[in-house]
């Protein structure tokens, strides 16, 4: 299907509304929606960290204070 969306005339605004519509009828259908096989590779490498204590966990202002300073 080739689609044509208006992107150059459309406000952020409106295109935010397109992703959140996009998204939101994805998620009603997420079972039909493959999970790439690196997904579960670092699912597992996470509970690993858990399981032997390695993990660190934030709250969320100290989370996004950590992503602020590597992006910034």
């Amino acid at each position: 299907m080739n689609l044509a969306i208006p992107l150059q005339t459309m406000s952020a605004k409106d295109k935010l509304q397109a992703i959140e519509e996009i998204w939101a009828d994805l998620a009603r259908e997420a079972e039909d929606i493959p999970s790439p096989a690196w997904h579960g590779d670092v699912l597992r490498a996470r509970e690993q960290r858990i399981a032997d204590g390695s993990a660190r966990f934030l709250d969320i202002a100290d989370a996004k204070r950590a992503v602020r300073e590597q992006i910034g």
